[in-house]
């Protein structure tokens, strides 16, 4: 005791004693607060580590800071990650299939995939396009342009297609549907979609579904011109009345279309077909008013009138006079009908012919290579452009999306437990009640990992015939029944009473007088109450055991844990024994 009261005495020792520790030798009420004799005043106050000479003395101070720290912070949860560095995601590569009249890179200067992924713009025609496709390697596209007289050559992988041009042509000699083939061979998305852009690349084919439309919707609503399909010259005898317009293949602006007056012109344009070995097409001529031109891009819809002034039955060929005319709810629906064709067509234009008896005839569809006209060309690439960044946005882009900063954990939700298994405590993630200071007596000894050599923990039941398994995940392993009892109690307290989140063993008991089994099961399943006092170093360690629950690792780092409480708690004993 005597050693005891002169390191009360001195006032850096008891300024690093945690709380809980004060005694009656401190109070200054006590008959013991002044030195007990005058040796003891002469003697200078000497530095913490200078006084104790016990192995565990250097480890004081620090197991104090940590017990400060875990009643500090919150028992069970995890601090929350910091927030993690943004993705720096490659630009984008959109490939434009257009001549070089039209600078697309303008009309995307400044557009981003999401509001924050750049767009690189890539501009050829078919004809400066090769390409090499792969089954998990995509697409890889050669592009060699001349611009400004440099002859320029790139290799590179598109994201995303927009196909401003015809993939084939036959009046001039042009066939690039192979390339068609090889972009959707490597999954592209387009706009149109690749799949349209192959289906249009035939007339009597794109025909065919404004057939599937006429009959759907009725004469009156969709009023498609009579055409009849030829697959050669050998079926073309006569036509039903004339004069006719026949169709050659598959062409565009006008070409290969001939007006036939009279059975023997007829009989001349048969042998013509017969020498290009292709299909051919004959619908009536219509004297046409003029003609209208119903467009849509996106969910932009305009309509145009235009009427010929150089008197060519064609429309399209010679001077004509053009202009914007209202968008109608008829016209509405004949485009909107059209662009559901070949699993949608997010661009694409309705032709149609109205005759001088004030009738409408629909005569063609096209699709995104149609020729911009009218005064608000700017207008609508713009549009294109909006167009081609909302489908590129909503596309699972390859490379990831930017990782979203991660929320606390929460807690876990309460595991189920089987009828017979009785509750070994509080989940994981769940608030631990704080330790209570110290005055009561040793309760239990907190449970410490089972080491090498040593016997392992196993609940009882309450009969002691057989063991219950605890729960999946739990560190403790089964004990026999004859190991020896690892908890120790004192005074008139109760073995059972324990604190939530221990594991303790008992001995078997035998079963109470006058209850059945039932009830004394349903005691078992109880959870016991926390005694009110428990010893610090005890509530210390449980503390940190139940802190460290959802950190533990290997069996190793528990058995060093255990190994340092232990060497502790003989600190403890040596430093306040007398």
């Amino acid at each position: 005791m005597n050693f005891l009261r002169r390191r009360l005495s001195d006032s850096s020792f008891v300024a690093n004693l945690p709380n809980g520790y004060m005694t009656d030798l401190q109070r200054p009420d006590s008959s013991t607060s002044s030195p007990a004799s005058p040796a003891m005043e002469r003697r200078h106050p000497q530095p913490l580590a200078a006084s104790f000479s016990s192995p565990g003395s250097s480890l004081f101070s620090s197991f104090s800071t940590a017990m400060k720290q875990t009643s500090q912070a919150p028992l069970g949860l995890m601090e929350p990650p910091g927030p993690s560095t943004p993705v720096v995601q490659r630009p984008r590569i959109l490939l434009v299939i257009d001549d070089a009249h039209t600078d697309w890179a303008k009309y995307f200067h400044g557009k981003k995939v999401n509001g924050e992924i750049e767009i690189r713009v890539e501009q050829a025609e078919f004809s400066e396009l090769n390409l090499a496709a792969y089954v998990t390697g995509g697409c890889m596209v050669d592009m060699q342009v001349v611009r400004n007289g440099t002859k320029v050559v790139r290799s590179f992988k598109p994201d995303f297609i927009l196909v401003r041009q015809h993939a084939y042509s036959m009046a001039l000699g042009e066939d690039y549907r192979s390339l068609v083939i090889g972009l959707q061979y490597g999954g592209l998305p387009a706009v149109n979609s690749l799949y349209s852009v192959y289906n249009f690349c035939s007339k009597p084919w794109v025909f065919s579904q404004l057939i599937k439309i006429f009959h759907s919707l009725g004469p009156e609503k969709f009023p498609l011109v009579e055409q009849t399909f030829f697959p050669n010259h050998k079926p073309m005898l006569t036509a039903p009345h004339f004069p006719v317009v026949v169709k050659l293949g598959h062409a565009h602006a006008g070409m290969g279309k001939i007006k036939v007056e009279n059975q023997h012109d007829y009989q001349d344009i048969t042998s013509m077909v017969a020498m290009a070995k292709t299909y051919a097409t004959t619908e009536a001529f219509i004297d046409s008013k003029y003609d209208i031109r119903i467009q849509k891009i996106g969910s932009n819809y305009k309509a145009y009138m235009r009427t010929s002034i150089s008197g060519n039955w064609k429309a399209n060929t010679g001077s004509a006079m053009l202009e914007q005319v209202a968008m109608t709810e008829r016209y509405r629906l004949w485009v909107d009908s059209c662009s559901e064709m070949f699993g949608g067509l997010d661009v694409c234009a309705v032709k149609a012919v109205h005759s001088k008896d004030g009738r409408d005839y629909i005569i063609e569809v096209m699709d995104s290579s149609m020729p911009l006209i009218g005064e608000h060309v700017e207008e609508d690439k713009q549009l294109m452009a909006d167009l081609v960044v909302s489908r590129m946005s909503q596309l699972p882009m390859p490379g990831g999306t930017v990782p979203s900063p991660l929320r606390p954990w929460a807690p876990q939700t309460k595991p189920a437990k089987s009828p017979g298994q009785a509750q070994l405590g509080p989940p994981l993630g769940q608030p631990q009640p704080r330790p209570p200071t110290q005055g009561g007596p040793r309760q239990a000894q907190s449970p410490q990992p089972p080491r090498s050599g040593s016997p392992s923990q196993q609940r009882l039941s309450p009969q002691g015939q057989q063991p219950l398994s605890p729960s999946s995940g739990s560190p403790q392993q089964q004990r026999s029944p004859g190991s020896p009892q690892l908890s120790r109690t004192s005074g008139g307290s109760s073995p059972n009473q324990v604190k939530p989140g221990t594991t303790l063993t008992s001995q078997p008991r035998p079963p109470l007088q006058g209850r059945s089994t039932s009830q004394q099961g349903e005691e078992s399943k109880k959870p016991a109450t926390p005694h009110p006092h428990l010893n610090k170093s005890q509530s210390l360690t449980n503390s940190l055991s139940t802190s460290d629950a959802s950190q533990r690792g290997t069996p190793s780092e528990d058995e060093a844990k255990a190994e340092t409480i232990r060497n502790l708690r003989k600190s403890f004993a040596s430093l306040f024994s007398d």
